[in-house]
């Protein structure tokens, strides 16, 4: 088990992970309704635009997941030896 200290951590992280997980997906949508109803001049620009906010975004959350992965592990086992 997690101390109380570590389990608050542990919700801000997953809460921030889930927040840009939803962001990512948002964004995706976006690009795929811009593709189709977006005004004409500007359908390109704007699909760049986002599929660019979605990469982004996706590199930043591998990347905190990860992380995040990684103290989960350590400080699940700690848990697990007291």
């Amino acid at each position: 088990m997690m101390d109380e200290d570590n389990k608050k951590k542990f919700k801000i992280k997953f809460y921030y992970l889930a927040v840009q997980l939803n962001a990512i997906i948002l964004f995706l949508a976006f690009s795929i309704i811009v593709f189709f109803i977006g005004p004409g001049q500007y359908r390109i620009p704007l699909i760049i635009i986002l599929i660019l906010i979605v990469l982004m975004l996706s590199f930043n959350f591998k990347k905190k997941y990860r992380e995040t992965k990684a103290w989960l592990d350590e400080h699940a086992d700690k848990g697990k030896d007291t």
